[in-house]
């Protein structure tokens, strides 16, 4: 009683993929895969609020461990910083292994740097901290490219964009909640006990519920379903693995112009987001003095406003499939966005700068799932893991980048000259995305499989 019927009378595959496949496999859709998106965004939620956690109060942090903000800038660059080396064995592991180790490992991860961070509650352990944040950075690769593979393998074609946006949702509700939990949690009171009481519930709460997501990945997380969800998903189950190699994929990848062009643009647009999030506590506290609490607050607003645009675009491209002319729409009003937020913040109305926030997540934000979903369509059949972790990598580089060039310039000239960095940088990718090609395999594979 676990599966639907995609449609009704869906034939069988024996002729799908050019006559591979087996006559039994039919496209079915689990009951099931509502529970493992579900559980995977829980977890990626839950490793993407220790991510900002520090950021989001920079301030307090300097002063309880006694270091620098940009020590602690780079809690939240070790992310970046690990992703790079460790994406490729990652998505080998995810092609050779499948969903279900990757998940494990993950949220294994992400539980035990949350229960080492609680070693640290005192000044001098400002190392215990680093390591408990590098083990939850090591638990964000195994996280961050799963959206589009979870989405493949478990949803139909109908759904499969809204199934991504839901993936990245997760993770974005993570970051809100990292930017708005911290602040009212820990007050930023003088003396250090009442600190460090503060800091260790903040911890404690964390620590309790990754180890409970991970105990429910165990229980419940499959590799996946008993049938493809989707002809192009039963074309690539029925292709022989001796025809897979990894490095001839990532070659192929890298052989892809268009999907290039994406790469770049997706790291410029999301780098701009990392370097923003990261210091957006020092821009906001720089304006208005004293305003913690609404800096988090801010942030939050900027999630939440992108999450829903994410949600509209995943729907909007599984209605319309229009992929290359939205994320241009998306990358020029993200622009649009950068450029109001920088010329607002210093007038002085702490309501402004949310409403712009709010404009600029809801565009910025819900590029995510969107540039996830045209990498998926102009690299089919390539796994999916590969492909967005190329473009995560690409956004971790010019995420340190950014907020390293973002914060000096911050610290020299002021906050209108850092943000206009970014505007300039978005920019640049809005002219790069323009001469992206609208190649899309995936759905043509769909098409064809259909017509067969």
């Amino acid at each position: 009683g676990m599966v639907l019927q995609e449609s009704a009378g869906a034939p069988s595959l024996s002729t799908a993929a050019g006559g591979v496949g087996d006559a039994a496999a039919e496209i079915q859709l689990s009951r099931r895969r509502w529970a493992v998106l579900l559980l995977f965004s829980s977890y990626s939620l839950c490793n993407a609020f220790q991510w900002i956690q520090y950021g989001s109060i920079n301030n307090v942090f300097v002063r309880f461990y006694d270091v620098s903000a940009f020590a602690i800038d780079w809690l939240s660059m070790s992310y970046m910083l690990i992703y790079i080396p460790l994406l490729f064995p990652v998505a080998w592991l995810l092609d050779k292994r499948g969903l279900r180790l990757i998940a494990l490992a993950g949220s294994a991860l992400n539980a035990m740097g949350a229960w080492v961070k609680l070693g640290s509650l005192k000044p001098h352990l400002f190392p215990v901290t680093v390591l408990g944040q590098v083990i939850c950075g090591l638990a964000q690769v195994f996280i961050l490219g799963m959206p589009s593979r979870i989405a493949s393998v478990w949803f139909g074609s109908h759904e499969v964009s809204t199934a991504c946006s839901i993936a990245v949702f997760g993770n974005q509700l993570g970051i809100a909640a990292g930017f708005l939990v911290p602040p009212v949690l820990i007050p930023n009171v003088e003396d250090m006990e009442k600190l460090a009481y503060h800091i260790s519930i903040m911890f404690f709460m964390t620590a309790a519920v990754a180890s409970a997501l991970f105990i429910l990945v165990i229980l419940v997380f499959k590799e996946k379903p008993p049938n493809p969800p989707s002809r192009a998903q039963a074309s690539i189950q029925s292709r022989p693995t001796a025809e897979y190699s990894y490095v001839q994929s990532i070659l192929r990848l890298l052989h892809n112009a268009n999907f290039l062009l994406l790469m770049v643009t997706y790291g410029l647009n999301v780098g701009c987001f990392y370097a923003l999030s990261t210091l957006l506590n020092r821009m906001v506290i720089h304006h208005y003095p004293g305003e913690e609490v609404n800096a988090g607050r801010i942030g939050l607003t900027i999630v939440l406003s992108g999450m829903v645009g994410a949600l509209i675009s995943g729907i909007w491209l599984d209605k319309t499939k229009t992929y290359k002319q939205t994320t241009l729409v998306v990358y020029i009003m993200s622009l649009v966005g950068m450029i109001v937020y920088t010329f607002t913040l210093s007038l002085g109305h702490l309501w402004v700068v949310f409403v712009t926030a709010g404009l600029l997540g809801f565009f910025m934000t819900g590029y995510l799932p969107l540039g996830f979903e045209f990498a998926a369509e102009l690299t089919y059949p390539e796994s999916e893991g590969t492909s967005s972790g190329l473009l995560n990598v690409s956004a971790q580089i010019f995420g340190i980048a950014f907020t390293i060039g973002q914060g000096q310039i911050m610290d020299r000239y002021g906050t209108k000259a850092g943000n206009l960095l970014l505007c300039s940088i978005l920019f640049l990718g809005t002219v790069m995305t323009a001469f992206i090609k609208a190649d899309l395999r995936r759905q043509q594979a769909n098409l064809e499989n259909e017509q067969t």
